[in-house]
């Protein structure tokens, strides 16, 4: 008799202060976990909460909480993570320590939408409503300087590119596609089916196995045009350059960019191809436009 393995997902992970100043004057610190959901879930399969005490700030602490968290997946069927994911570049030593005390894998990836979106969702109803919340504007964050964004190297660049659009109808279906590296996850809810989703569609030739492959290790986030070059983001605070643009282009690609934050969630999507007529993917990502913290 076979025995079903569970399948070891990746885990989202942010360790960081809240809005909160707790009795003892010092702001809350929470450890913030979620798995990262197929596009076949709707809802991350696997949550964490804890409080840290300001003065237990450490790699220590977190690795303990971490091995409470991997003991809480296990009682309800979970395998322990496969890798974890970490967005705040500030934390990342202190993350890092953390997990190799565990032997599980870091990747510094803004690819944490799940977690972002949760994040958002306590900032409007749960935060606001506990003791010691900071009400009002807080002092942003220094505006970290961002890299220049440098050209793809010559093994991942494509033959050719286009600009496509999807409608989310048809995002939805992209589980049921076939894909060689896929970078999938559920639509944000309450999306018009009907919203349009902007992307680009790199075409690789021989080559677009290895292009999918290489670019599936940069962790992409999301598209954007900077000036007149269209850059994708990736990792923490990975640049790349895709192509440069001219004036008309330009103006349309912010357009629909745009349109994507106003109405689809700032969804998009990247997507690797042998040729223009292909219908199966090497590689395809779903993106997102959220802000950065």
């Amino acid at each position: 008799m076979s025995v079903s393995v569970p399948i070891a997902p990746d885990w989202e992970l942010d360790y960081y202060t809240r809005p909160i100043v707790e009795a003892d004057g010092k702001k809350r610190w929470e450890l913030l976990i979620c798995s990262t959901p197929s596009a076949l879930e709707q809802e991350p399969a696997f949550r964490w909460i804890q409080t840290c005490p300001a003065g237990s700030v450490n790699s220590i602490w977190l690795r303990e909480a971490l091995e409470q968290a991997i003991a809480a997946a296990a009682e309800t069927g979970l395998a322990r993570p496969r890798r974890l994911r970490c967005w705040r570049g500030a934390m990342r030593t202190m993350v890092q320590r953390a997990a190799e005390g565990l032997g599980v894998e870091l990747v510094p990836s803004r690819r944490c939408y799940s977690l972002v979106t949760w994040l958002q969702q306590r900032e409007r109803s749960v935060y606001p409503h506990e003791e010691g919340y900071l009400a009002g504007p807080l002092a942003p964050p220094p505006e970290p300087i961002r890299p220049v964004p440098l050209p793809l190297p010559e093994a991942a660049r494509g033959e050719s590119w286009s600009w496509a659009l999807l409608t989310a109808g048809e995002l939805a279906d992209a589980a049921q596609w076939e894909i060689d590296f896929a970078g999938l996850g559920p639509l944000p809810g309450e999306l018009d089916p009907a919203a349009s989703i902007p992307g680009i569609r790199l075409f690789g030739g021989a080559r677009a196995l290895a292009i999918a492959g290489w670019l599936a290790g940069l962790e992409p986030v999301r598209l954007e045009i900077s000036g007149r070059q269209l850059v994708l983001e990736a990792g923490l605070d990975d640049r790349w350059l895709l192509s440069d643009l001219d004036t008309e282009a330009t103006g349309a690609a912010n357009a629909a960019l745009q349109t994507a934050r106003d109405s689809a969630a700032g969804l998009q999507f990247l997507a690797v191809q042998d040729g223009p007529s292909d219908q199966r993917f090497t590689g395809f990502w779903m993106l997102r436009d959220l802000p950065d913290r």
